[in-house]
């Protein structure tokens, strides 16, 4: 057997098994982005509900325990700027030690949480801070 049909046995074998090794792991890795993708968004929903114990009527000191928690959690699959934006939320909770925050400051800093979110889960969107809203549901 000459050289040249070595090469045209080996060569399509060899090429597929490549592209097949290759095939799998950008499979694996979309199928592991997938799964982190899902887990953040259960999360970060959990995150923004509990939000609510700092906002209007539904504010609520065990809410805002459930919401530590979960923070405290969240160190773990958060990324850096959702960290940050939570952290400003709390500095201003320390300073201003139990009174009512500013409405506009507190709006504006739950606001940036949620926008952080949203780029964390979505990679980017042209919203603002300023566009998430809370509205008390009046009974």
């Amino acid at each position: 057997m000459e050289t040249k049909d070595i090469f045209l046995i080996i060569f399509p074998l060899l090429s597929g098994v490549i592209s097949a090794w290759i095939t799998y792991l950008f499979t694996a890795r979309s199928r592991k982005d997938e799964v982190m993708l899902k887990f953040k968004e259960e999360k970060y929903a959990n995150l923004l509900t509990l939000l609510q114990g700092f906002v209007g009527r539904t504010t609520s000191g065990d809410l805002k325990r459930k919401f530590f928690e979960e923070q405290y959690r969240s160190w773990l699959y958060s990324s850096d700027n959702v960290v940050i934006a939570i952290n400003e939320m709390v500095a201003l909770l320390i300073k201003e030690r139990g009174n009512t925050p500013d409405p506009k400051k507190g709006k504006k800093i739950i606001g940036n949480i949620v926008l952080e979110i949203r780029k964390d889960l979505l990679g980017r969107t042209n919203l603002k801070s300023e566009d998430f809203t809370y509205i008390d549901v009046i009974e």
